[in-house]
């Protein structure tokens, strides 16, 4: 498995760069590859939410619709977002199963830390006792995945106050921060999330991909060569 941690990255370029992995993951020109980064404050949309769950969002927040499942969510500053560009594979082909084993990589770093989270029957995502942590929303094009998972480090959670978070009423929201361990950087939960998901999804190697590859791949992409990495 590939990993790159790329940083703060603007969310509309972060969308091109996951279209440019999935075309190349498709041709098989890169292997699997998980991109770790964080956004600049921004709402989004899943490809059918309700976009009545944005209450009153800051004129100065962009707000984008995209073709992952799910409802309404934040980025933002101090939250870890991990977009996997997978190709699904045999009995992995199975949406459900994928997203249980995206829950199951949360729960486990989190474990990690000495925080103990459950997944929710019925419901996607990562909880702590009543209170969500981790958001999951995701896409597959031809059974490769992008989009991915958000998980709250040391994030403001007062933004999440201008929408109904995942559509859910009543969604209280919380931290790694919050639960009392502050000094945990983005970063830091970075490496343990690398280390969950190799677990949960069977990698036998992890290699850290410098971030001027993975950005060599969407230029090559966007320029018509093969892609590289």
């Amino acid at each position: 498995m590939n990993v790159a941690r790329l940083g703060v990255i603007d969310y509309q370029a972060a969308l091109d760069l996951q279209s440019a992995l999935v075309a190349a993951r498709m041709r098989d020109a890169i292997g699997d590859t998980l991109l770790l980064l964080e956004h600049p404050h921004v709402y989004t949309l899943g490809r059918g939410a309700d976009a009545g769950f944005i209450l009153d969002p800051p004129a100065d927040v962009p707000i984008h619709r995209v073709s992952r499942g799910g409802q309404v969510t934040y980025h933002g500053p101090g939250q870890l977002v991990g977009y996997p560009i997978l190709k699904l594979k045999g009995a992995e082909r199975d949406v459900i199963r994928y997203l249980r084993k995206l829950e199951q990589v949360i729960v486990d770093a989190l474990a990690a830390v000495a925080i103990a989270a459950q997944q929710r029957e019925g419901l996607t995502g990562v909880w702590v006792g009543g209170e969500k942590i981790a958001s999951i929303g995701v896409g597959i094009r031809r059974w490769t995945t992008l989009h991915g998972f958000a998980i709250n480090v040391a994030t403001d959670l007062r933004c999440f106050e201008h929408i109904v978070p995942c559509g859910i009423a009543g969604c209280r929201m919380t931290s790694i921060a919050g639960l009392g361990r502050p000094a945990i950087t983005v970063m830091e939960f970075a490496t343990v999330i690398e280390h969950a998901f190799a677990t949960v999804f069977d990698y036998r190697a992890t290699v850290i991909v410098e971030p001027r590859v993975i950005w060599n791949t969407l230029a090559a992409v966007e320029n018509g060569a093969p892609a590289q990495g």
